[in-house]
């Protein structure tokens, strides 16, 4: 049996009793769940939860769970005439979900920003065929659940298909990535950040934490290197973790003047 953690949604390898503990959780980032330390398995979700899907734009759509379970962050299937690549994951997988995809052309390929998303990922490879999952080799000791079809992959930058670069920027977790879409928005470009670059509340800007439940800032040097990373790659939408956290325009702009202001705060330069 495959058990997953209830509060941070990770499957493990499989084993007859769940585990001690989800290592994920008690993480300083993540946190155990307020009742302790709790299981299901992808049988009982099935049961309670159902997938949401909604088409963000032309050639990107979201896949969540309703009700809402552990983090309750959505996936994104980017449609490519390549090939389709679903960016992130999420705990939920069921025949509605595979039909979905399925129709839309499968899959060719999974990435996953950080290990607090790997969720189901290895069920989600073997439901497609055994589609490769690319996931930084930082993040290499966080993978509860081992699997021939992850490929891990090392350095600053991974073309994944053409126009699908994913990029390294580290901060949240050491392979902390984001996807770069040079088509998305009709050629504009879009980034796919996960909450390696989080998306907040007031949609015109974004923010970056080394744990975001615990609200642990990232220091100075972590928060300039992201923005320095991404200044190369143009992009009008920012796609958070979320289906409400979506920057819809000026997206480059919004990840620099977010970095100036955050580092104005961490200096109490702040109004």
């Amino acid at each position: 049996m495959h058990h997953i953690c209830t509060t941070c949604g990770t499957q493990f390898a499989e084993s007859a009793d769940p585990p001690e503990r989800c290592a994920i959780c008690q993480d300083p980032r993540q946190y155990i769940g307020h009742g302790g330390q709790a299981w299901t398995t992808l049988e009982e979700l099935r049961v309670e939860h159902r997938a949401d899907f909604r088409d963000q734009e032309p050639g990107l759509a979201g896949i969540g769970v309703e009700p809402a379970f552990a983090i309750g962050q959505r996936a994104l299937l980017v449609q490519t005439p390549e090939g389709n690549v679903l960016w992130d994951c999420i705990s939920l997988l069921d025949e509605q979900i595979v039909n979905y995809i399925s129709d839309l052309g499968g899959l060719a390929a999974i990435a996953i920003s950080h290990p607090h998303y790997y969720s189901s990922m290895v069920e989600w490879s073997r439901a497609f065929g055994g589609a490769p999952i690319h996931l930084h080799a930082d993040d290499r000791d966080w993978v509860m659940r081992p699997d021939s079809r992850i490929a891990f992959w090392e350095g600053e930058t991974k073309e994944l298909l053409p126009g699908l670069t994913l990029v390294r920027c580290g901060g949240h977790f050491a392979g902390g990535t984001v996807l770069h879409s040079a088509d998305g928005q009709g050629g504009r470009g879009v980034l796919l950040s996960g909450d390696i670059v989080q998306v907040v509340s007031d949609r015109r800007f974004v923010s970056f934490m080394y744990s975001y439940p615990n609200l642990i800032p990232l220091p100075a040097t972590s928060v300039r290197r992201i923005a320095a990373t991404l200044e190369p790659y143009p992009f009008e939408r920012i796609y958070g973790a979320w289906f409400e956290t979506v920057v819809q325009r000026d997206g480059a702009a919004a990840l620099r003047r977010s970095a100036v202001r955050y580092l104005a705060a961490l200096e109490g330069r702040l109004p």
